[in-house]
C-alpha cells in the first residue's frame, strides 16, 4: 500500500535566508536609506516583526520579504498578518504570526476535506501529522493537490514519508 504523511511546518532554515536576503535588498535601496526599517524572526513565539518608520514602509518590506520567501518555496497559508500599528516613537510595526502543526479546528477540518474529496483510503492522525494511505498512489497524489488548494484550508501543508 503506498502512504506518506501530511505535515504543516515552516523550513526555518530557508525563512532564515529569506530574511536575509530581505535585510540586504532593504539596505541595497535608495529610498531605505538611513531607515531602520528590518524584519526579525522571533523563534520561540514563531513571529516575524517587521519595523519601519511609516507604514509605507513597512508595506514595502514586507512585500520585499514575500517576494524572498515565494523564491524559496515557503508558502504563505500559514501565517496570520496583524495591521500596521504604533510602536514606539515615531515607528511602525506589523506581526507575522506563524502557524504549525495542527490544532483541533484544523484537524477537524482535514478530516472534513477528506471525506469531502471521495477518498478511498485510510486516514489517522498521529502526533502533529496525518499518515494518508491508499492502493494506489495516483489517488494519494490527487488527494494532496487537492487539501493544499483548497479555499478552506489556512495551513501550509507538505508531504515526508512517500512510500510505495
Amino acid at each position: 500500500m503506498a502512504s506518506f504523511d501530511l505535515v504543516s511546518k515552516i523550513d526555518e532554515m530557508e525563512l532564515h535566508n529569506a530574511l536575509k536576503n530581505t535585510e540586504k535588498m532593504v539596505q541595497g535601496r535608495f529610498d531605505f536609506k538611513g531607515s531602520d526599517a528590518k524584519a526579525e524572526y522571533k523563534e520561540k513565539e514563531k513571529v516575524i516583526e517587521i519595523r519601519a518608520e511609516d507604514e509605507m514602509k513597512v508595506k514595502a518590506v514586507l512585500d520585499i520579504l514575500r517576494t524572498n520567501m515565494g523564491k524559496r518555496g515557503i508558502g504563505f497559508r500559514g501565517m496570520k498578518e496583524s495591521p500596521i500599528e504604533n510602536s514606539g516613537l515615531k515607528a511602525k510595526k506589523l506581526t507575522l504570526s506563524l502557524t504549525t502543526g495542527f490544532d483541533k479546528d484544523a484537524q477537524k477540518l482535514m478530516n472534513r476535506l477528506i471525506k469531502e474529496s471521495g477518498y478511498k483510503g485510510k486516514s489517522q492522525y498521529m502526533d502533529e501529522k496525518y499518515r494518508l494511505e491508499s492502493k494506489s498512489i495516483d489517488e494519494l497524489q490527487t488527494l494532496f493537490q487537492f487539501l493544499r488548494t483548497h479555499k478552506d484550508m489556512t495551513l501550509e501543508l507538505h508531504m515526508e514519508n512517500m512510500k510505495r
